[in-house]
Parts: structure tokens; C-alpha cells; sequence
């Protein structure tokens, strides 16, 4: 079976690192009391890494366009290859969607993002204390779902790799199939 090449596995599994530490620095800040120097300086971490996740799931999705991906096991069955692309297509719209939305969401609170400090990216919308909450809301709740279709993309790969005991994980990790 044919493995993801060098760079869709590096991308693959730097976004996915990045998407763990936003979401587990979301938990840590988001339960901090109060507004103090470091709950400020774990929100700008965590709009850094949004940002950078958005960036590379750009350059992502642009090596995907020109690579195709190896094909699906042909033991699967059609609903299980239906569930996979699937799977697919709401991981990519999440990696995107989440960073999105929240990025609008510091903005309509009137907070700028200043990527790594030094890069202010552009303002498309100004303050906005009607939209503030509806996009907090919105960043959360696809954040939550994001964060269950990747347990469900691990099972998968993890059921592949147990129970089917095929390539399909294994064609994904650094070593692995190409």
C-alpha cells in the first residue's frame, strides 16, 4: 500500500499537535479567574497557534490539490469509505472554521491579533459587543466538535491498525509506507 509523502505527513501531524496544544491551553485559560498578565499571555498563545494552524492547513490544503492521497483499503466497505471522506472533509472545514471564527470573535471583543506580537493582521470587523457572545459561542461549539471528529479520526486509525490490521496508520507515520 502506498504511504502520504514526506511533507502531507509532516503537515499532518504539525497541525495536529498545534489544534491539541490551542484546545488544551483553551481548557487551562478559559478557567483562570479574572483578567491577569498571564491569562493575557495564554490568549495570545493560543491566537498564535490558531493562527498558525490556519496557515499551514492553507499549505496543506494546497499540497493535497496537487497529491493525491493514497486510495482506501479495498477491503472497506462503501459506508465505511463514505465515513472516511466524510471524516475528511469536516477535519479540513474544522481546521479552518475554528481559527476562523475565532479569530472574528477577538476582533467583534475589540482585541486585535497580533501574530507572534510583531504581524497585526488585518481588522475586518470592528468591535461588536451584539456579535461578541454569537461568535465566542459559535468558536466553542465547533472547537467541541472538531475535537470529536478527531477522536473519531483516531479510533478509526487505531481500529485500521488493530483490528483490521492494515497499512492505513501506518502509511501516515514518519517511517512508514510511501
Amino acid at each position: 500500500m502506498r504511504g502520504y509523502t514526506g511533507i502531507a505527513k509532516l503537515l499532518h501531524w504539525l497541525v495536529a499537535l498545534l489544534i491539541v496544544l490551542a484546545f488544551g491551553l483553551a481548557l487551562v485559560m478559559t478557567d483562570m479567574p479574572g483578567m491577569t498578565p498571564t491569562k493575557l499571555k495564554y490568549f495570545n498563545w493560543h491566537k498564535w497557534l490558531g493562527v498558525t494552524v490556519f496557515g499551514l492547513a492553507c499549505l496543506r490544503l494546497i499540497w493535497r490539490l496537487f497529491h493525491e492521497p493514497p486510495a482506501l483499503p479495498a477491503h472497506m466497505k462503501p459506508w465505511e469509505k463514505l465515513l472516511a471522506h466524510g471524516g475528511h472533509l469536516a477535519l479540513y472545514f474544522f481546521i479552518f472554521a475554528v481559527p476562523f471564527v475565532g479569530y472574528l470573535y477577538s476582533l467583534a471583543a475589540g482585541f486585535p491579533v497580533v501574530y507572534l506580537g510583531v504581524l497585526p493582521l488585518p481588522v475586518v470587523i470592528g468591535p461588536d459587543p451584539a456579535l461578541k457572545p454569537v461568535l465566542k459561542e459559535a468558536h466553542e461549539l465547533i472547537a467541541w466538535a472538531m475535537a470529536a471528529v478527531v477522536a473519531g479520526h483516531a479510533a478509526a486509525a487505531l481500529k485500521h491498525h488493530f483490528i483490521d490490521r492494515d497499512d492505513v496508520l501506518r502509511r501516515m507515520l514518519p517511517g512508514g509506507p510511501r
